[in-house]
């Protein structure tokens, strides 16, 4: 088995995705290749690797760290790829083509956004683009590839890869973890971990509880009336008088998707991938397991932080999953709807549990409340439109503008200029 590591938050996510394909998963003999441009940081990680695979007593498996990405993709039986090319130059650029030159008036601020709105369809063109040159290569090298996908905008990036004819599965940021996750209203509703049973429906970033059980106890209707009672924030309070559904996730990314919100203003300086800080110490800790051996106390020390400090996805395990074709359940999985929420077009890119039986999706019908399925196909419809765009679909950028939610109480014929203006700004005509 060959996994093969594509785009520039790989070294954040390697140790995690060493660790699962080696302790998880016990592939001892699988083979790993990942794709780096910068020969300093092909060093790192590739005596990163060693050491590790070493320390596993990986036999026959081989971990090799490529500039050539021909080399990375060939023959691989997955791509786990984590890019993301929208920089934050870029985005300052479009915010600040976005303000309005008016005193007192802020012109389309509030359209700088990283996924929904105008900003979110540069994004997705620019990220779009990239997935594309990417698949390009895996035509040629790996053409029956499993893509497992990380890059962002979850949903749009996934429906790309998904129109180039790929089986693809995404991971996005979890709606099960944080200040509105599912682990965090657990924790208020006191459910023991080892008795919690919840469920997500929805879309990635825009993904609603439908389901939190103590046992056999359903306290939905308890957290929803802490909801009704504002203990949960303005915003999902005023989304459960709209929809009768939680927010699961970051509520700042669901309100990236819908029209301006009053008590919601979009980031002004989001973060794009690792902080400076963060990428120095990961490289300390990873030149101390390189160097040391993972054996090595103080090695063994460094690896066990680079892996505390490994966001929550774990994409490795859900490719061994699939490739082995195992039965198993992994929550909030972006893929292509089927028949798994029929208040959806077959073709909606949606977040639920995947369940496997022999290495098979099951569709489980899940349904929601007809309000909420109703934006649920409003922002579907925008993402999927934006990953047509993506792919150069000029059609698709016109009805974007025209029917995207995010964009709801705007001059859409300006919105439209504005969109046009930045698309040749980008150059991504």
């Amino acid at each position: 088995m060959k996994i093969a590591l594509i785009g520039q938050d790989i070294p954040m996510l390697l140790p995690a995705l060493l660790a699962d394909l080696l302790y998880a998963g016990k592939e001892t003999g699988a083979r790993a290749a990942a794709e780096e441009k910068n020969p300093a940081m092909r060093e790192v990680l590739q005596g990163y690797g060693d050491a590790v695979f070493r320390k596993a007593g990986a036999g026959e498996g081989l971990f090799t760290v490529t500039g050539d990405r021909g080399e990375a993709l060939e023959g691989a039986d997955c791509v786990v790829y984590a890019g993301d090319p929208q920089a934050a130059s870029g985005f300052f650029m479009d915010r600040s083509a976005l303000e309005s030159d008016r005193e007192g008036d802020p012109g389309l601020t509030d359209q700088a956004r990283v996924n929904g709105g105008i900003e979110g369809l540069l994004h997705a063109m620019r990220a779009g683009r990239e997935i594309l040159r990417l698949c390009d290569d895996m035509d040629a090298h790996c053409p029956e590839a499993l893509v497992i996908n990380l890059g962002q905008p979850m949903a749009r990036t996934t429906a790309v890869f998904l129109n180039r004819g790929y089986r693809c599965f995404g991971l996005g940021r979890t709606p099960m973890k944080g200040a509105s996750g599912v682990d965090t209203y657990a924790k208020r509703l006191r459910i023991p971990p080892e008795n919690l049973r919840a469920e997500t429906a929805g879309l990635p970033g825009f993904a609603f509880l439908t389901e939190i059980r103590d046992g056999k106890s359903d306290l939905t209707g308890k957290l929803k009336k802490a909801a009704e009672n504002g203990e949960l924030g303005s915003l999902s309070k005023r989304w459960l008088g709209w929809w009768d559904a939680i927010p699961a996730g970051d509520v700042t990314d669901h309100a990236e998707f819908l029209p301006a919100q009053p008590d919601y203003i979009p980031e002004e300086k989001p973060e794009f991938g690792e902080t400076v800080e963060k990428r120095k110490e990961r490289i300390l800790y990873m030149n101390t397991v390189r160097e040391k051996g993972a054996d090595d106390r103080e090695g063994a020390m460094a690896q066990l932080l680079l892996l505390s400090k490994a966001p929550p996805v774990r994409p490795v395990r859900l490719a061994l999953a699939l490739l082995r074709r195992e039965t198993a359940a992994f929550p909030a999985v972006t893929r292509r709807n089927g028949n798994t929420m029929p208040q959806l077009a077959p073709e909606a890119v949606i977040e639920t549990t995947l369940r496997l039986k022999d290495g098979e999706a099951e569709d489980r019908e899940i349904r929601v409340p007809e309000a909420l399925a109703e934006i649920l196909a409003e922002v579907d419809e925008a993402n999927r439109l934006a990953a047509r765009a993506a792919a150069g679909d000029r059609g698709a950028v016109r009805e974007y503008i025209e029917t995207d939610p995010a964009l709801g109480g705007l001059d859409r014929l300006y919105c439209q200029d504005v969109a046009e203006a930045l698309i040749r700004a980008n150059e991504l005509e």
